[in-house]
């Protein structure tokens, strides 16, 4: 149960939305989000909110806001700026930069510092939510936009995209974020279905759904698409119709039954525990063709993919409905997917040798310091698939490293099995304490921007600190 208060926050929220909707309707809006798939989405309801209050705008994506970004922006000609998706751990650096402007923080990030009195600051964290299960920055920035007017309901489906790409949905949502579903179910945007834990029920070919079924363990199944095909067959379910590949959608009610039932018999016999926990939420949005836009599970996968690839623009683009934006981020998706298969491969390769300085093992840890061959902004994505491939044990933290162009180096940290009683964004900050640079993220999903020079004292401290825990 939330320990929220929802009366303040929308308080809050009323006379953060009264004193935006003042603005001189001449005067342009600087926004600024973060490029992930919360971020995307936080800004899409944003400009949505803006466009229908016939507000100009200008959009700024940023991977982190490093001081020099609050310098550099600060620095421009708007009066009016907006933050989502960052900021409330940047207060100083806001508050130094932007003395003269008037600024507005939907952030869902812990918060540092004290915003001055230029500065409205909207975060859950002030409220007694927890911005990491609670609810997101798109969600942040829902209840705003729906604070300046009622009939901005209907954004609601864009912030459960963003609360899933931001991992906050836990077969159902809690807190604020339940709030939003039932708004997006109510508004006819989202429906709720039980489907099986799989990825890709919208968009990938059935035999490949179950070789990749590293969510759903299917004993002599996964990870090999001969097996998977030869398992469909088995089941008198031919995978190709029609010289075509079947998808999942192709299946008639009956082979869905039988899909089901034999993925359980199977997890059954291999003595998995709770082998009928096959099923989850699956968040259908309405009026959608099958497709990546369909599952909101896939629509967050392809604006990260947007994101990461530096084309943040097309996700936006594909959030408000345009058709050629969502083209060309089907294509960025393909990309992603492309450059992600290249990093695994890198990864594999060095990960089999006896010694290399690249992949550093030790009894709980992996550390990955892929240097300049891998891109910065996919880092976090390759150890989270490292984390979720079932390979190794329960409680291995996975640390990646790859630099930026503008000598610093992208840190992200995870840990296998997701144990409840680690705080990765605690460890990263006590890193970052120890070594300098600038942390963020939440309790399972964490990073850091550090100096390249300090990367090895980055990795000598990360090792001390990870060989005393568990």
């Amino acid at each position: 149960m939330s320990k929220g208060n929802l009366n303040e926050f929308e308080a809050a929220l009323k006379r953060a939305a009264d004193n935006f909707k003042k603005k001189d309707l001449d005067q342009t809006v600087k926004l600024i989000s973060n490029l992930d798939a919360d971020g995307i989405t936080a800004a899409s309801i944003m400009i949505a909110t803006l466009e229908r209050l016939n507000l100009s705008y200008s959009i700024t994506i940023l991977h982190q806001l490093k001081d020099e970004n609050a310098k550099e922006l600060a620095e421009e000609y708007y009066e009016n700026y907006i933050f989502c998706d960052l900021g409330s751990g940047q207060l100083n650096a806001i508050n130094n930069y932007f003395k003269n402007k008037k600024v507005l923080i939907l952030d869902h990030h812990e918060v540092q510092g004290t915003p001055a009195e230029n500065i409205s600051h909207i975060n859950p964290h002030d409220f007694g939510f927890d911005g990491s299960t609670e609810i997101s920055a798109a969600g942040v920035c829902f209840f705003f936009s729906r604070a300046v007017n009622q009939k901005n309901a209907d954004l609601a489906h864009l912030a459960v995209i963003g609360a899933i790409g931001d991992v906050q949905e836990k077969n159902g949502f809690n807190g604020l974020n339940k709030i939003i579903i039932d708004t997006a179910v109510e508004q006819g945007k989202i429906r709720i279905e039980k489907g099986l834990k799989l990825f890709g029920l919208q968009t990938r070919l059935l035999h490949k759904l179950l070789e990749y079924s590293s969510d759903l363990q299917i004993p002599g199944v996964t990870g090999s698409e001969s097996s998977a095909v030869q398992f469909l067959k088995s089941l008198g379910i031919a995978p190709i119709e029609n010289k075509r590949w079947k998808t999942y959608n192709d299946l008639s009610a009956q082979e869905k039954k039988k899909l089901a039932a034999a993925i359980v018999m199977k997890r059954q016999t291999a003595g998995i525990k709770k082998p009928d926990d096959i099923f989850t939420n699956v968040y259908i949005l309405e009026g959608e063709e099958p497709g990546p836009f369909k599952d909101a599970k896939e629509f967050s996968t392809l604006l990260n993919s947007c994101g990461r690839m530096d084309n943040a623009c097309l996700g936006i683009g594909a959030c408000l409905g345009d058709k050629k934006q969502r083209k060309k981020a089907v294509h960025s998706l393909r990309a992603y997917k492309r450059k992600i298969m290249d990093s695994m491969i890198w990864y594999n390769e060095h990960s089999a040798k006896k010694k290399s300085d690249r992949i550093i093992k030790g009894s709980n840890y992996v550390i990955i310091n892929a240097k300049e061959n891998v891109m910065a902004t996919m880092i976090g994505t390759i150890a989270s698939i490292i984390s979720k491939n079932n390979v190794m044990d329960d409680n291995i933290f996975i640390m990646s490293m790859a630099r930026n162009p503008d000598d610093t180096t992208k840190v992200s940290l995870r840990v296998t099995g997701r144990p409840d009683d680690v705080d990765l964004k605690a460890m990263v900050s006590e890193l970052v304490q120890r070594v300098g640079g600038e942390a963020g993220g939440h309790q399972q999903a964490a990073g850091a921007i550090i100096d390249t020079s300090v990367e090895d004292k980055f990795i000598e401290e990360a090792k001390k600190l990870f060989e005393n825990k568990f």
